[in-house]
């Protein structure tokens, strides 16, 4: 691989307790040669100790802005608002593709200060397949949020927690009342660990992937009591809920869980809400008669950052030991520079190692 220096940035969303490496992988990559800086984050699952005995070098919590040019920024979710300028390389979860509020502007900064987006969501093997994602742990969380909600027993706000011990309060209870479930997206990643959550729970959701969405039978979907949302749309499709849908008298849904998350798209399939929910008020309701609540958590695997975070950084891991080499790497700077050249953004020119 060629030299790299990759600096792993502090979130600066409250609620993000997750990172894209943990220390044991940290370690891997400074011991095959990588330069590995670790901004100092109180929020981070895994202490700066760990990765300092790593061979981390260590560095003030959003330091990055002063970063050699050619040091790579390792994230995950949102940056900053400043600088209004970014030079250098980022890595992280950009979702600057499909129109989403913020995404012109964010790719803007990219052109005015000379560096590039390598978005995570578009990290892809030559199938498309993604190659490092957390969406069994978003799926998971996703139905174990909509369970504890139906049978009453979510407690606001949502605190960090372990599997072990969202287990024990998934597993059903003594007077816990059946209820019927619908995954949809059920065959990815997401919806398997939708499925997963819900056998915990004792619950034997339906469970549909494209074959049931080509031609959606509504009133199906409307008679289970609780959804939860796993497609991420990437071309038109017509929505599974609609705001006629809410007001249908017959409807038997009470719960929606949407775990994509993609409000603001055009390729939302759930248009029925304008704003997510948070750790601190992690429901809202949509409509009173008949009732009907929904749950939509942008950073869901931040809740199990453990976990999560070990199974994303395992993933990740080999792609930052093959950084500069092109194939998946080079598909996400592609794919950055078509993006922005779309909304008529200028941006640098270079090979992967020299944006």
């Amino acid at each position: 691989m060629t030299e790299l220096h990759l600096w792993l940035r502090h979130e600066t969303r409250t609620t993000e307790r997750r990172t894209p490496v943990v220390p044991a992988d940290a370690r891997r990559l400074v011991g095959s040669g990588v330069t590995l800086t670790v901004e100092e984050s109180p929020q981070r699952i895994f202490p700066i100790e760990e990765y300092e005995a790593a061979g981390a070098e260590v560095a003030p919590a959003g330091s990055w802005v002063s970063a050699p040019g050619d040091t790579v920024i390792l994230g995950l979710k949102e940056l900053p608002d400043e600088p209004a300028g970014l030079t250098h390389r980022h890595i992280f979860f950009g979702h600057a593709y499909k129109g989403q509020p913020g995404a012109t502007d964010l790719l803007r900064r990219f052109g005015t200060g000379g560096g590039a987006l390598l978005d995570l969501e578009y990290l892809v093997d030559d199938t498309g397949r993604r190659l490092a994602a957390f969406g069994f742990w978003a799926g998971y969380l996703g139905a174990a949020l909509a369970v504890l909600q139906h049978r009453g027993r979510l407690v606001a706000p949502l605190t960090p927690t372990s599997k072990e011990e969202l287990d024990g309060t998934l597993r059903p209870a003594a007077g816990d009342a059946e209820f019927t479930a619908l995954v949809i997206g059920a065959l990815g990643r997401s919806g398997r660990g939708a499925r997963a959550a819900f056998d915990t729970a004792g619950i034997e959701p339906t469970s549909w992937d494209l074959a049931e969405t080509r031609n959606l039978d509504r009133p199906a979907l409307l008679a289970h009591e609780v959804l939860v949302n796993c497609v991420l749309a990437t071309t038109p499709v017509p929505p599974f809920l609609r705001a006629q849908d809410l007001d249908d008298p017959a409807r038997r849904l009470r719960t929606v869980s949407d775990v994509t998350c993609d409000v603001g798209s055009p390729l939302n399939v759930l248009p029925v809400y304008d704003r997510t929910t948070e750790w601190d008020a992690p429901v809202r309701q949509l409509h009173t008669r008949p009732p009907l609540d929904l749950i939509a958590i942008d950073n869901l695997p931040s809740l199990l950052p453990g976990e999560s975070s070990t199974d994303f950084s395992a993933a990740l891991l080999p792609q930052l030991l093959d950084f500069g080499t092109g194939g998946a790497w080079g598909r996400c700077l592609d794919l950055f520079r078509t993006k922005a050249r779309e909304l008529g953004i200028a941006v640098a020119e270079g090979e992967l190692g020299h944006v």
